[in-house]
């Protein structure tokens, strides 16, 4: 009889697939012998001519309990934004249409009326927190390398968000965040010449929380493919 035989295909697949942005975490910690192996997949990532821009500062402990009060304190009282990396300044057209869906999407999980804008301010300032996650990366790149090194720098992301999928470790990359890269840095060694790119919070999630419910769309490949022969 012969037996179905999984592919590395099959396997990247189904981990690609089954990645998703935890939003509620445990406050069990990851391994370090597992973060370990996470790193070791990232760092595998390409990068134009092998410059491999991107670094990481990974936070636990005490070191991120100190960030997250400071952090939340920041975002909750509105203080002034400084982003290494420009935020985007208006989502137009379609891109507008996803990111309200994603939102939407995530609020209704939770149980977030559309037009609350106290409780969905709330659930905002989650990310603040990083959702209550028991570790924080801190992805920066170096600014000689310029928008180049911002693309390979996502590259060595993805690597990393997958590579924490296949261990079964959650995660969430968090733009917001970045964007007080000065609190950041307060309790990061985070040098001059390192642009802060996002976060990414990551952990066990918390398997029944409402947050971790939904899933998001991916549009079809021959809305974003064109061949050419």
């Amino acid at each position: 009889m012969s037996q179905n035989v999984s592919t590395p295909y099959d396997s990247l697949l189904s981990v690609a697939k089954g990645r998703y942005s935890c939003r509620a975490f445990q406050k069990r910690p990851v391994p370090r012998t597992d973060i370990d192996r996470i790193l070791e997949v990232a760092r595998t990532a390409p990068s134009d001519c092998n410059t491999q821009p991107a670094s990481m500062f990974i936070l636990s402990g005490s070191a991120l309990e100190a960030l997250r009060a400071e952090m939340y304190e920041a975002a909750a009282t509105g203080r002034e934004r400084t982003s290494d990396v420009p935020p985007i300044g208006t989502y137009t057209g379609v891109f507008q249409e996803r990111r309200r869906e994603c939102g939407l999407s995530l609020y209704n999980a939770v149980g977030i009326q559309k037009g609350d804008r106290e409780a969905s301010g709330r659930q905002a300032l989650e990310n603040f927190r990083f959702f209550g996650a028991p570790h924080l990366a801190v992805v920066t790149v170096h600014n000689d390398l310029a928008e180049r090194g911002l693309f390979d720098t996502g590259i060595y992301l993805g690597h990393f968000l997958l590579a924490a999928q296949a261990l079964g470790v959650a995660a969430v990359p968090q733009g917001a965040i970045a964007h007080y890269a000065d609190v950041i840095r307060r309790h990061a060694p985070i040098a001059p010449e390192l642009r802060v790119v996002c976060g990414v919070s990551f952990g066990y999630e918390v398997k029944d929380h409402a947050a971790n419910s939904f899933r998001t769309d991916r549009v079809e490949i021959a809305d974003s493919v064109v061949f050419v022969d």
